[in-house]
């Protein structure tokens, strides 16, 4: 049956030898033979020409709040409309989300002018989208077209990703983003080459230039026992955000049992010596998934008030004057304009 919304022509390929395509998306750089897809499977060699097949095709569609992407200093309190399709660059062993990124669900369709209406039309505590759930810089035709359009209407656009994207494409849609949260799976290239089919070197890269760019980013470090748990590692990857900025939030989550790796969940004491530790480097530092409200609330950095507080994904925005610590005056690395 013939697709309502058109695929196109996938962006950044080359034609090697024959009929073989070279994508130029992400640093895997599949070499793909007709009828055949990438290590993504969204990008498809039909006829000597690269397919962008998932276009316009979604998996799932949700208002979220905005702490669950997570992102703690972009608008907080607000909800986002969140999407997401299927496939994924990496194929992480401890995927929280593997029925999407490595399984075979059934997709629907939207044209990126009805998803930018749909945005519109969320209600007043919603600011924008976030393209989440599976890895959007493999939809890159998609958000490419839609992003511009949601931001016409006032509204924000926020990718949440593993980072695992070539410099040009990332380039081309850096202008059209607000907000990114970007997995750091660990600090170490082995760990990304071993567990994730990925590697180190471009992920940081993604971060580096989208924090140029003017990008607010955040970071989360699934914590995982015995993989990427060292205490000395997590404090020398916490350095490293610093060396970008001491303002950037850091998201320590608790690894719990997924997709093929069956460690036991990450005790919560070493989730709280990795804060100590990496708190000696960056002004924001945040537990996920451990049910403790105290580490999920924003501190201000000069005199420790608190300043939002959350539990679960409630939040009360208590002790900001706009962006100021309401108590000593600071000025808070957090954004609120939406």
């Amino acid at each position: 049956m013939r697709m309502s919304v058109e695929q196109p022509e996938a962006a950044y390929y080359t034609v090697r030898d024959g009929a073989k395509i070279a994508c130029g998306l992400c640093p895997h750089e599949c070499g793909i033979a007709e009828g055949k897809t990438g290590i993504c499977r969204s990008r498809k060699n039909i006829g000597g020409r690269l397919i962008a097949t998932n276009y316009g095709r979604y998996v799932s569609i949700a208002v979220d709040p905005i702490e669950k992407k997570p992102l703690y200093h972009f608008n907080p309190g607000k909800d986002i409309l969140s999407i997401g399709g299927k496939g994924c660059n990496f194929r992480c062993a401890f995927c929280q989300n593997d029925l999407l990124s490595q399984g075979d669900p059934s997709t629907r369709e939207v044209t990126p002018h009805a998803l930018a209406e749909e945005v519109k039309n969320c209600g007043g505590n919603n600011i924008g989208i976030a393209f989440t759930y599976n890895e959007p810089f493999i939809w890159f035709e998609f958000i490419r077209d839609t992003a511009p359009l949601v931001r016409e209407n006032g509204q924000k656009v926020v990718l949440v990703t593993n980072g695992f994207v070539n410099e040009a494409p990332l380039s081309e849609l850096l202008p059209s983003v607000d907000a990114m949260n970007v997995d750091l799976k660990a600090f170490e290239d082995n760990f990304y080459r071993k567990y994730c089919n990925g590697r180190l070197g471009p992920v940081k890269r993604t971060i580096e230039e989208s924090v140029a760019a003017g990008v607010h980013v955040e970071v989360t470090l699934l914590v995982i026992p015995t993989l990427n748990d060292d205490i000395r590692g997590i404090a020398e990857q916490a350095e490293w955000i610093a060396s970008l900025s001491k303002d950037i939030p850091l998201h320590l989550s608790r690894y719990f049992p997924a997709c093929r790796l069956n460690i036991a969940p990450t005790p919560v004491k070493t989730l709280v010596e990795a804060h100590a530790a990496a708190s000696e480097h960056l002004n924001y530092v945040y537990l996920g998934n451990t049910g403790d409200p105290e580490f999920s609330k924003t501190l201000c950095p000069e005199c420790g008030n608190a300043l939002i507080r959350r539990t679960g994904y409630s939040t009360e925005v208590g002790g900001l004057d706009n962006t100021k610590c309401g108590k000593c005056g600071t000025e808070i690395k957090i954004i609120r304009d939406a």
